[in-house]
């Protein structure tokens, strides 16, 4: 499918430089930069879905791990233990 993209002229000449320093097409960076963009902001999306759902679990049935639990157990993994995540509760 093809689109166009109107850019301005200084980031049009930014563009054709770096693709000119990475020996490849002014097009090729244009498609790898909204891939990449598409990409980030998807995650981003997730990442901010699975909180909302995370949000909306522990409204349900307020099952939660304290600040000092779970700062106990990311010590830990820093450390180098393989420990489990410590258990939900009330």
């Amino acid at each position: 499918m093809a689109t166009s993209i109107k850019l301005d002229d200084e980031l049009t000449v930014r563009v054709k430089n770096l693709a000119n320093t990475m020996h490849r097409s002014a097009h090729w960076v244009m498609r790898e930069a909204i891939r990449c963009y598409v990409e980030r902001e998807e995650k981003r999306e997730a990442y901010k879905q699975e909180a909302l759902d995370a949000w909306e679990a522990y409204q349900q049935n307020g099952l939660h791990v304290t600040l000092e639990e779970a700062d106990d157990w990311l010590a830990k993994l820093e450390a180098g233990q393989n420990v489990e995540a410590p258990k939900c509760h009330r």
